[in-house]
Parts: C-alpha cells; sequence; structure tokens
C-alpha cells in the first residue's frame, strides 16, 4: 500500500512538472514581441509593406522601423520609407504628392498572417492623428501592441 501512494505521489509529480513545462508555450504564443534586423519573419513583413509604399513613390524603397510588433497572427508596423543607402524620398516627385491632410510618409499598417503570407488589412501614411483610436478592430489587441 506505502509503495502504491509512494508511486502515485511521483506520477503526480511528473505530470505536474510536465503542465508547468508545458505552461510557457501558451504565454509565448500570445506574447507580443519584435523580430529581430535580418530574420525571415521581419523581412517577410517589411516586404508585404513595400508595393504599398512603391505604389506611390515608386521603387526602390527601403524602411527605417520605429515599430515592429507581432502578436499571435498579427503585425503592428510604424516605418518610415526611405530610398536606399539612407536618402530621402523627394516629395516633390511626380509620382508622389503630399496630401494637406498628411504629415510625411510616416507610415502605419496593421498585417495579419493568412494564406501563408503577411497581408495588409489597414494602414495610414502620414496620419495627423491616432486613426486607430476608437476603431474596433483595433480594440482586440493588447495596449501595448499598437502602443
Amino acid at each position: 500500500m506505502l509503495e502504491l501512494r509512494i508511486i502515485r505521489n511521483l506520477l503526480s509529480a511528473l505530470f505536474m512538472i510536465f503542465c508547468m513545462n508545458m505552461a510557457p508555450t501558451t504565454v509565448i504564443a500570445n506574447e507580443i514581441y519584435t523580430p529581430k534586423r535580418g530574420t525571415e519573419e521581419r523581412t517577410d513583413v517589411l516586404n508585404a509593406i513595400r508595393p504599398l509604399i512603391e505604389a506611390r513613390v515608386g521603387p526602390p524603397v527601403e524602411f527605417v522601423v520605429d515599430r515592429l510588433r507581432i502578436y499571435q497572427d498579427w503585425v503592428f508596423a510604424v516605418v518610415n520609407p526611405q530610398r536606399p543607402g539612407g536618402i530621402a524620398i523627394n516629395k516633390t516627385d511626380k509620382n508622389y504628392r503630399l496630401s494637406e491632410f498628411q504629415d510625411g510618409l510616416h507610415t502605419y499598417v496593421l498585417l495579419k498572417y493568412a494564406y501563408k503570407r503577411w497581408n495588409i488589412v489597414d494602414y495610414a501614411i502620414g496620419p495627423t492623428d491616432v486613426f486607430w483610436e476608437g476603431d474596433p478592430l483595433y480594440e482586440q489587441f493588447p495596449r501595448n501592441f499598437i502602443y
């Protein structure tokens, strides 16, 4: 009887250790993180944003990343487009016209991973206000994902 109780306690302890080791997997899946420079994940996100900007200012475009956060299958990115080598984009170019409601090319993009790629769901180029505030689409995310 004593041996059976010892075995049962040992199995319970092993099960608890197993469960404790499994718990971080769930937490990691829900954490907000920034992919490091040079990673495939970061490159894929920026490449998904690139056509949006190049359609407005012409290629080639690279980005200075102000914020790039991933939460589950969502990305919120804040980028400043420029020409390769850090050259500013000519805002007087015929391909680009600054609207009176825009404050430059500072770009905010919300992307979702679906169909084996990152897809733009919402964006704002040069917003002069916090465009996502009060939008139900953005209310589903933890505050530190956007801010």
